[in-house]
């Protein structure tokens, strides 16, 4: 079974640290900062025991990767990211690309290929056991109530990345790279102003940041009702919201 914590890193930024519970093994997630991610895994290890087992990486920019070559050191952990961004990523000890399968001790992650903020943009997913939640590990390709920016990919490069994460169990837990969603439930709102169940969800996460609180893992389930990027049924209409947002 996979337990999942966010890392607050940066400004805005969340690095995910994964455990296994069955063999204690271990990864973080997109390390961009490292004394706030090494006391994270430093006090696992104090109260779990094991040790750092992998490093994997979403994309390549530099409020994701930045801290993987001293963290790397320190843990002496092996480093996974996508073949497709070899070139501007730190060294991988692994290469994967799409329908590749990462291991982290008893659960099998499938490695998506999600391009659309970034050309090489890869996502993680942990799938459910039995009583369980599956654990998406999605970067900056879906945020919650939102999506990521599209600094290299197109519009159809998104929603079908979009139209494939909508498709896993919608018990699913989101983990994105960013705490956007306050910002982006103002934008949703604006776009999808009937919608009843945003309505709600919008409220939730602002009690939830005015107590200081993240919003972040969300569930899919939430994303699915709520989130006008994942519903958005068409290219033509993700480009129109993408723009609008870009605007917002």
């Amino acid at each position: 079974m996979i337990k999942v914590s966010a890392v607050p890193i940066l400004s805005d930024n969340y690095a995910w640290l994964l455990y296994d519970e069955e063999s204690g093994c271990r990864a973080i997630v997109d390390p961009a900062e490292v004394d706030p991610v090494a006391r994270a895994i430093d006090a696992a290890i104090a109260a779990q025991g094991g040790k750092l087992d992998l490093i994997l990486l979403t994309h390549h920019h530099g409020d994701h990767i930045a801290g993987t070559d001293a963290i790397r050191e320190r843990y002496g952990a092996a480093v996974v990211g996508a073949r497709a961004d070899v070139h501007r990523l730190p060294k991988l000890d692994r290469e994967v690309w799409e329908g590749s399968e990462v291991d982290l001790g008893a659960s099998p992650a499938r490695v998506f290929e999600t391009p659309g903020h970034t050309r090489g943009h890869i996502s993680y997913y942990f799938k459910a056991g039995p009583g369980e939640d599956g654990v998406l590990l999605c970067g900056d390709t879906l945020f919650s109530l939102g999506c990521g920016r599209l600094l290299e990919g197109t519009p159809a490069e998104m929603h079908k990345s979009l139209t494939r994460l909508a498709a896993l169990p919608p018990e699913t837990l989101v983990c994105c790279g960013h705490e956007y969603t306050e910002s982006n439930a103002r934008f949703a709102l604006h776009a999808d102003p009937d919608n009843t169940d945003l309505r709600a969800y919008a409220d939730h996460v602002m009690a939830l940041r005015a107590q200081g609180k993240p919003t972040l893992p969300s569930r899919l389930s939430d994303e699915l009702a709520c989130n006008p990027f994942l519903r958005a049924t068409d290219v033509a209409e993700l480009a129109d919201l993408r723009a609008r947002k870009d605007k917002f």
